[in-house]
């Protein structure tokens, strides 16, 4: 492989295609490091929104460190996998309180394997996101490999181990180094990135008119439909959730907090009765059924809305008034269900 024309067709097709995203448009680690995280298990389009509110909000290390982490997680409300803002908060008060310079001016003092390092040590940063870090706000060569630049280089050396095993991920992080440019790292891996998102697609992509299908072993080999490969799927889990949205007539309401380590974690929901599978709802009860899927787990829930002359006494619970809602953190799965029960705060 040429790797020298590979970079030269991946970086012109980059200028020509790339999406203007306010996290390329900035070289300030603390900003790149907000949009990755969010960009984990999230849709470009949809991360965009809560980015910009997220750095409105938290505009520095110092104001997130600083913020609760019930406001953290209220800010990040929708986007799910909260561990990730967890993560993110405890990492900026990690920073803050030891004066870690990796989010500052500072860090181009540091030397390029003290500034990897030092990002690899905080909570919710792995390799992906250090090499990111690295090469996005300090044009340093470490590899940023995210599940586009895994399903473009299994294609480019039609290479059938599974991206999601410890060899699958050992393997292409080396051809990732091998084939990195030492040079212009920022560029290429931003286009590398760009290129599996928007060409090199999971389904159907336009290999006819692919610019680097002369290096493309899976082209060649007729096999570009079946990579990337990934390890078998864990089989889902099946769990029924049983919720009641208690409403007074002057719109008071109970909600509890989860705190066990569990899905959700910190975050608030209405009552919750858990079973083995789900109750038949109370008659003449407005009710509705959802179906959420989690990486290694199936919710069946139902939302139950029970109106009542005063709230019952349930341990772990506390009254607020409805309309103050907004002031909490919700699941994915609770929003849902306020939508479609047509209930607003």
């Amino acid at each position: 492989m040429n790797r020298e024309l590979l970079h030269t067709h991946l970086s012109h097709w980059y200028e020509l295609h790339h999406r203007v995203l306010p996290w390329r448009e900035t070289e300030d680690p603390y900003c790149i490091w907000v949009s990755e995280i969010i960009l984990q298990q999230t849709r470009v389009a949809q991360g965009l929104e809560y980015y910009l509110r997220f750095i409105d909000r938290f505009p520095d290390v110092v104001t997130l460190a600083q913020a609760s982490e019930a406001e953290v997680l209220r800010y990040w409300q929708g986007l799910g996998y909260y561990s990730r803002a967890r993560n993110m908060h405890r990492a900026a008060q990690i920073v803050v309180e030891n004066q870690i310079p990796v989010f500052s001016p500072e860090a181009i003092s540091l030397s390029p394997d003290t500034l990897y390092r030092s990002l690899l040590a905080l909570p919710g940063i792995g390799e992906y996101t250090a090499g990111a870090i690295a090469s996005f706000a300090f044009d340093i060569p470490y590899p940023a490999m995210d599940g586009n630049v895994y399903r473009v280089l299994s294609r480019l050396y039609d290479c059938e181990i599974p991206f999601d095993t410890t060899e699958g991920k050992k393997h292409f992080r080396q051809l990732a180094i091998e084939l990195l440019d030492q040079q212009h790292p920022r560029l290429y891996n931003s286009a590398i990135m760009e290129f599996g998102a928007l060409h090199c697609t999971p389904t159907s992509p336009d290999c006819e008119h692919c610019p680097i299908q002369a290096h493309c072993l899976a082209y060649a080999h007729h096999t570009v439909e079946f990579l990337p490969v990934r390890k078998p799927r864990t089989p889902l889990r099946d769990r029924y959730l049983n919720y009641t949205i208690y409403l007074t007539p002057d719109m008071q309401t109970l909600l509890h907090q989860r705190t066990d380590n569990d899905i959700w974690k910190h975050l608030y929901e209405f009552p919750l009765e858990e079973s083995n599978q789900l109750l038949p709802p109370a008659t003449q009860t407005p009710y509705i059924d959802l179906t959420h899927i989690l990486s290694h787990q199936r919710l069946h829930a139902r939302f139950q809305i029970k109106k009542v002359s005063e709230l019952p006494q349930i341990p772990n619970t506390f009254v607020i008034a409805f309309a103050s809602l907004d002031d909490y953190a919700l699941s994915r799965l609770t929003l849902r269900a306020l939508t479609a029960l047509r209930l607003h705060p």
